[in-house]
């Protein structure tokens, strides 16, 4: 079982279909596969659908969509500070500010640690052994960052993470292609800030590694319209809503 959105020319738009095509599965389904072939294309009907998301979302206390696209990749601090500086101040940031939870993606892949107790970037370990291939062969299917860790995640039956598994491939054009995988994806509160985070990680690692940019594959094994929870939470009346008015957005653009 499978739901196939066609390809969508940004992140905003391949959102609004997906979403648009979750609710006429009936809300939930599997294996949702999105594609973006432009994962850094922005212009002004990306902007008023995200606009009229994060209006939404902050309207019932819930994370904007910078701040969900930032626990997959700081854009603001690799501006500002360029890599491999950067890692080390979101780290720093990382160590003062976070609780003792499950913890942020872009954490999760850029700070391991080996058997022997010293730590290690497997993000960057895997920009230079890109940078290396390519001066030389290009092999197209060596590049795989896990996220889901066996031993912290796998007793957790809900909360957690939902990103598992990121998944590079260099393309016959010499871009850079992502697969990214979700064991769990929550349409309203987080798709649009994640398949933005992505795009910006994804544009992030072919700059490193001196590629072009390819398309952003995400597949949501378990998809699902959801509602908010709490006092201010909203219901599946307000999601359809939403995704409908961003629907709009997007036909009239066109």
């Amino acid at each position: 079982m499978y739901l196939s959105i066609p390809s969508q020319k940004s992140c905003a738009r391949a959102w609004v279909a997906a979403a648009t095509a979750l609710i006429k599965a009936g809300g939930a389904t599997f294996n949702v596969v999105i594609d973006v072939s432009s994962p850094d294309a922005h212009d002004s009907t990306d902007n008023e659908i995200i606009t009229i998301t994060d209006r939404f979302l902050k309207a019932h206390d819930v994370q904007p969509i910078i701040s969900v696209a930032n626990t997959i990749f700081p854009q603001s601090l690799y501006d500002g500070f360029g890599s491999p500086e950067f890692y080390d101040v979101y780290h720093r940031n990382f160590d003062r500010l976070a609780g003792k939870g499950w913890g942020r993606y872009f954490e999760r892949v850029t700070r391991h640690q080996r058997v022997d107790g010293r730590t290690y970037n497997p993000l960057q370990s895997m920009i230079d052994k890109l940078r290396q291939q390519n001066r030389g062969r290009m092999y197209s299917s060596a590049y795989e960052l896990a996220v889901y860790d066996s031993l912290r995640d796998g007793r957790f039956f809900r909360g957690g993470q939902c990103l598992s598994f990121l998944s590079f491939k260099v393309n016959t054009e010499h871009g850079l292609n992502l697969t990214a995988m979700y064991r769990n994806h929550t349409y309203i509160a987080r798709c649009l800030g994640n398949l933005i985070g992505l795009g910006r990680l994804q544009s992030f690692v072919a700059k490193e590694a001196g590629l072009e940019l390819g398309s952003l594959t995400c597949i949501s094994t378990h998809a699902e319209l959801d509602t908010g929870k709490g006092g201010k939470g909203w219901g599946i009346k307000d999601a359809r809503r939403l995704v409908g008015q961003a629907a709009e957005i997007v036909a009239a653009s066109e």
